[in-house]
């Protein structure tokens, strides 16, 4: 059910021989995906439950379960940045009546993420998923 970004990622992936190489790709995502405005880093945006600082800006296009979901985020820490960057991969684009549908820890497992994070990452990780699809879901009403 992923998207076909997510998709042509796991295919990176693939190609990627080990855990440094896959490491060093999800920073490069962060360092490429787009900062997020000083102004919109405020409470309602921050992410609770991760180690580093994590803003996550929903914009959602329409109204109702066919509305389409984005969110623009940011972190201070660079691997995190670089998460954000792969969930927006995964759940970029979708109606907000699917969000919830997708396993987000079963299609970042096929990236190898559950392996190789701290459980630090791992806990924040989670958080950014809760909060993405707690938006999603108000917006489907």
């Amino acid at each position: 059910m992923a998207q076909e970004k997510f998709e042509e990622l796991v295919e990176t992936f693939e190609f990627l021989d080990d855990w440094e190489d896959r490491y060093r790709h999800v920073i490069d995502m962060g360092k490429a995906f787009p900062p997020l405005d000083d102004a919109l880093k405020v409470p309602a945006t921050k992410v609770d439950g991760c180690a580093s600082q994590v803003w996550i800006h929903p914009r959602i296009e329409g109204e109702g379960p066919d509305a389409r979901f984005d969110f623009e985020g940011e972190s201070d820490a660079m691997i995190v940045r670089g998460l954000i960057a792969v969930l927006h991969d995964l759940y970029g684009g979708l109606p907000v009546a699917e969000v919830g549908a997708v396993d987000a820890l079963a299609e970042l497992a096929r990236l190898g993420l559950d392996e190789h994070l701290s459980s630090q990452r791992s806990n924040g990780l989670r958080a950014m998923v809760r909060r993405i699809r707690e938006v999603a879901a108000q917006a489907a009403g």
